[in-house]
């Protein structure tokens, strides 16, 4: 083994913490319960499982890679630092007002989410700039002082400052910060031209308030985890993935926290792209169902599909609208509360409803026989048949199958007069279709025809309801990686450095000037390259242009990708073709005779992604051994089918399993519809396609 090559992935989800050790060519990998009150323990704890299955000490470990759902559930529960806002006068309001817009138009009793910080938290300072970054009213320096004094007493950890049109003169932000660092050294400081230097308030506000909110506590965690893997004997280097599908120092990620929110998320959609590109597939659904959600993300040509805004803790049915915006560079994906620990309940329609809830790790679903007493997505995979209660997490967790039946019958069965079986097909159709819609509209929303794509499953609960998902698709093909269990750690390893720099600054092309707009691109150029630079001083870097266009008077605008010599010699004429091109793609023609205006500039800055060596598919030899079989129950017919059990492990290239089957290993199980064969590829990969298909 080369084990100067020794590199770790961690992934904390709301249920399990993924540990991947790779050395030299060989990979170990383990899934423990997640701490919550010290999250760093399971990390610690697998990393001794990993290193004790390598045979190695934590020492010969080079790198750590880590991605956590810290952030976001900091936001979701609302438990981070209390928190002030400094913003400008006459503009306290707008985290509470938000946009005006109305997610449910008809609803009268329509409650909108509460904004992160209380009116009293908001305060004021005299300055205003205009919208061509002109300093109309200078900063009131005895004002900020007598802010700061208020904020002194009231005892505030953490302060965010959002200024009016801070994105094109930030030095007004600058100044209050150094104020507030001079006479109160001991707070965390973040101010929105640095966190997210965009144009619209409410989310440039919104994003430096959740920055701020959630930074001691991210410092925090990140300093115990630096300092208990220091012990462990580790000196290689710790870097946290981020939301936008690549890697950043643990100090980026202390002072820009809001950044590693969907961190894990985004480690699943570059392991899904990872395995497209060994497979040369251009239309992937990648799908990432844990402990507690699921995640959709639509991969083209390769490349997850990014976005520069996107929604936490969504409180009405995860309605579009209905959320935190947090406008940071992040790959773009639906997710739901649809996962292994989701929890259901019949609602006063006497309807099944699952999720967002989730039992998590503790106490955990009802067969963990933690003290969980409410039937989660586990419990129904456990009753239909779909894992074996004796082999579980590789026979770490012992299930109780009788458990999950209670749990079933109190909660649903009762109610509905349906035994434990049929609570538990209901409950899994729901949690299945919710997923199979929640697909359908991001790829509507994208303009995309989901029968024309694969799926690449993996996360722990991905390969129970993949198959029955291809099948509610109308998707042929389904891909399940070696290591699915623990995909999004996996992918940590295979992302590259990267960081994307962006700014607002608005242009309409009537008024292209190419001199200004070179120095803006070139200036987002070495600002990104100087974050990649610090993680990374010797790989090759790569760079990669988007400007944001829409027509004159339009609400929102449209990412168009430029290529370097593109943006290093602008030219209107090239924009302009490139946005009607696109705007064509998606709406069917361009709109003559209208200004294209340009609000957002964007550069990301990423070394080379690691070079990936295509396979040979086979088309299908012998069966597969079974190692007897186990009845499960099959949606279509409604009814149990003995399915074979066949060992992962055991099946040889090119050898496939008919379905019914479940194709078990340590970390999860593959369950082969009725309808479709696995074959198992040269990489590993397992593939389902439809019967009939193979060859």
């Amino acid at each position: 083994m080369a084990e100067h090559h020794a590199r770790l992935g961690v992934d904390i989800g709301g249920t399990f913490t993924d540990v991947v050790l790779e050395i030299g060519g060989d990979r170990f990998s383990t899934k423990v319960l997640t701490t919550y009150a010290a999250p760093e323990d399971a990390i610690i704890d697998g990393m001794h499982q990993v290193c004790a299955k390598a045979g190695v000490s934590a020492s010969v470990i080079s790198q750590v890679i880590h991605g956590t759902t810290l952030a976001t559930n900091a936001l979701i529960e609302r438990r981070g630092a209390k928190t002030a806002l400094i913003t400008t006068s006459g503009f306290r309001d707008v985290i509470e007002m938000r946009t005006e817009s109305r997610f449910e138009q008809y609803d009268l009793n329509l409650n909108l989410p509460e904004p992160l910080l209380p009116r009293q938290a908001r305060f004021t300072v005299t300055e205003r700039v205009n919208a061509r970054g002109d300093v109309m009213i200078p900063l009131d320096l005895d004002e900020v002082d007598q802010v700061i004094e208020r904020i002194a007493e009231a005892g505030y950890d953490s302060v965010a400052i959002g200024l009016i049109h801070a994105y094109l003169f930030p030095d007004h932000e600058r100044m209050v910060r150094e104020r507030v660092a001079e006479k109160l050294p001991h707070l965390s400081i973040s101010i929105s031209s640095e966190v997210s230097p965009q144009m619209r308030e409410y989310e440039r506000f919104n994003t430096v308030v959740a920055n701020a909110y959630i930074k001691p506590l991210m410092a925090s965690y990140l300093g115990r985890l630096e300092g208990r893997i220091r012990d462990e004997g580790v000196e290689g280097q710790i870097f946290l993935m981020h939301s936008g599908g690549g890697i950043i120092s643990l100090e980026s990620a202390a002072e820009f926290p809001v950044r590693l929110v969907e961190s894990g998320p985004a480690g699943g959609a570059v392991f899904a792209a990872h395995i497209a590109s060994r497979y040369n597939l251009d239309k992937v659904l990648s799908f990432d169902m844990g402990g507690t959600t699921a995640k959709i993300c639509l991969i083209k040509n390769k490349t997850p599909k990014t976005s520069r805004v996107f929604e936490v803790a969504r409180t009405y049915r995860f309605k579009k609208g209905s959320g935190m915006p947090i406008s940071i560079p992040v790959i773009d994906m639906v997710e739901i509360g649809a996962g292994g620990g989701s929890l259901a309940q019949v609602d006063s329609m006497r309807q099944i409803r699952v999720g967002p809830e989730s039992a998590g790790s503790e106490p955990g679903p009802a067969c963990y026989g933690r003290g969980g007493d409410r039937p989660a997505v586990t419990d129904a995979d456990l009753i239909m048949g779909k894992l074996d209660p004796e082999n579980f997490a590789g026979g770490s967790i012992q299930l109780h199958p009788e458990e999950s039946r209670q749990a079933l019958d109190r909660h649903i069965g009762e109610t509905l007069a349906m035994d434990s079986v049929e609570a538990a097909f209901g409950l899994a159709e729901v949690v299945d279709e919710n997923m199979a819609n929640a697909a359908r509209v991001h790829a509507v929303e994208n303009g995309e025809d989901l029968s024309q794509y694969t799926m690449i499953a993996f996360g722990g609960a991905a390969p129970l309801h993949a198959g029955r998902l291809c099948e509610k698709l109308g998707v042929e093909r389904l891909l399940v990686p070696p290591g699915a269990g623990v995909g999004s750690a996996i992918g940590f390893l295979r992302a590259p450095y990267s960081f994307e720099a962006n700014r607002s600054v608005y242009v309409k092309l009537s008024d292209f000037d190419p001199a200004p707009v070179k120095d803006l691109l070139s200036a987002l150029k070495d600002e990104a390259t100087a974050f990649v630079r610090s993680c990374d001083a010797t790989s090759p870097i790569l760079h990669e242009f988007k400007v944001y266009m829409r027509y004159k008077g339009q609400g929102w605008e449209i990412p168009i990708e430029l290529t370097e010599a593109q943006a290093m010699s602008p030219d209107v004429a090239t924009f302009e073709a490139r946005f009607e091109e696109d705007y064509t793609k998606l709406f069917g023609r361009p709109v003559a005779g209208m200004d294209i205006e340009i609000t957002v500039w964007s550069v990301n800055a990423t070394t080379p992604p690691e070079k990936v060596d295509p396979i040979d598919v086979a088309a299908g030899g012998a069966a597969a051994e079974a190692m007897g079989s186990r009845p499960v129950f099959d949606p279509n017919q409604a009814a149990f089918v003995d399915a074979a059990i066949v060992h992962r492990d055991a099946m040889a290239v090119g050898q496939y399993a008919q379905g019914p089957a479940a194709i078990t290993e340590a970390e999860t199980t593959i369950i082969v519809p009725t309808s479709r064969m696995a074959i198992c590829q040269p990489d590993g990969c397992i593939d389902v396609i439809v019967k009939g298909d193979a060859g």
